[in-house]
């Protein structure tokens, strides 16, 4: 390839930093030769190491960043942003109490709600349930319940003392809505004999799909008064839940709630509650990130032996070019460009493949668990029905800009040895 080639395909200010004759060295370099065979598999490995790690990086970090957010927008949507529950007296005047919240500027729902544990049961199954007892215009303002139903409706839900349960769980119990399920609590009425379970039959109004397996298998909604009825607390509220229209700016709208709350309850948010589990979650993550990063640091290492393997290879060679002339920079921008070529063309292709990946992610796997007969990423472990991916501009760039810059400083070790050779010591030892 002659030098004005090499000099046409390096556009913009890299072309007018390294001159042709640089450009066409460093590509003579990088070509395959018998005597240099090693070292071409050394570059190959090299190129694939970074291609894979930039790869699975973005592969890797887009699902779980999907994952996180998928998940916050899935517990958020059916769990409250804040939470009011009643200090050392019950609850009783929630109907004020919600008012109050709902004019705090930027609460969306304040729903009062009765919550208890139950044995739900069909004439097949059974399986444990938490009861929430709610309204019927608090439960349709809850989209991610009221827009995710598959069977029956919530209209008429209050007057109708139905209840409305999961996917998850009406396949468990066998059942549909207009369907019978019995639910047991284990606190009923005193007896002399002690406290008698509470039960009773209600039919299935409706059936949801959130798409979480723990809110589809473990969740059902009553209307609020017959769950007083039920779990025995009439003209009384567990707690209520308070919605908020960004989740994140809940720090700053604490005490505007606190003061419509006033000193007779006590606030804890979604952050609270959850911390362990998102805090797990974001160490996961960086941990991932720093693990899946050695990958690139490894090519990169592939790529300083086989610059040195080349640096020793071609000493006559440089000895000649610094007595014809060539300076030491030039040497040195000679082996700069052939290692740094391995790490950008590597880069780009593995950013390339990544974003393919990425955007195909839940067609492979379930191309997988069909190929392996075996579901990848069971809802039941992972909480989620589908792998999300989202792709992160700012987490991408980053990841390139990283790749690129441990890629152009793996070059720089064997380029600045090679232009420090001494030509007349490299020829005598020739």
């Amino acid at each position: 390839m002659s030098a004005a080639a090499v000099s046409a395909g390096a556009t913009g200010w890299v072309g007018k930093l390294f001159s042709s004759f640089e450009w066409m060295l460093a590509w003579r370099y990088l070509r395959a030769r018998r005597r240099q065979g090693f070292i071409s598999v050394i570059a190959i490995f090299s190129f694939l190491g970074i291609m894979l790690g930039v790869a699975t990086l973005i592969v890797v970090m887009s699902v779980m960043g999907g994952f996180r957010k998928e998940l916050i927008g899935k517990i958020l949507g059916v769990n409250g942003h804040v939470f009011v529950q009643p200090l050392g007296q019950p609850m009783t005047d929630y109907d004020a109490i919600a008012r109050r919240i709902q004019g705090v500027k930027g609460v969306t729902i304040a729903a009062p709600l009765v919550e208890g544990q139950v044995l739900a049961a069909s004439q097949s199954a059974s399986t444990g349930a938490l009861v929430r007892g709610l309204s019927e215009d608090n439960l349709k303002k809850m989209r991610s319940i009221s827009g995710n139903l598959k069977e029956g409706t919530l209209d008429g839900f209050d007057a109708s003392e139905g209840i409305a349960i999961g996917k998850r769980m009406a396949q468990h119990l066998n059942v549909g809505v207009g369907d019978k399920v019995r639910l047991l609590s284990p606190k009923g009425p005193s007896t002399p004999f002690g406290m008698a379970p509470r039960q009773k039959a209600y039919e299935v109004a409706a059936v949801f799909e959130v798409g979480m397996s723990e809110f589809d298998a473990g969740f059902i909604f009553m209307p609020i008064k017959e769950s007083q009825i039920y779990f025995d607390s009439e003209d009384q509220a567990s707690v209520i839940e308070v919605f908020i229209q960004n989740p994140e700016d809940i720090e700053q709208m604490l005490p505007a709630l606190q003061h419509a709350v006033g000193p007779i309850a006590t606030l804890s948010d979604w952050r609270f509650r959850n911390a362990t589990f998102f805090g797990a979650l974001e160490m996961e993550r960086t941990m991932m990130f720093v693990i899946l990063m050695m990958i690139v640091l490894v090519a990169a290492f592939n790529i300083i032996s086989g610059l040195f393997m080349l640096v020793n290879d071609k000493t006559r060679g440089i000895a000649i070019l610094r007595t014809m002339g060539a300076t030491r920079g030039s040497i040195l921008r000679i082996f700069v460009i052939t290692g740094a070529a391995i790490g950008v063309v590597g880069t780009t292709l593995g950013f390339l493949l990544g974003l393919l990946v990425t955007h195909n992610v839940e067609s492979i796997r379930q191309f997988f668990s069909w190929l392996l007969s075996r579901p990848l990423f069971p809802p039941d472990l992972y909480y989620l029905n589908r792998l999300p991916a989202i792709i992160d501009p700012v987490e991408v760039s980053l990841i390139v800009g990283m790749s690129l810059l441990i890629a152009l400083l793996a070059t720089l070790p064997p380029a600045w040895r090679a232009a420090k050779l001494d030509p007349v010591e490299a020829l005598r030892s020739e």
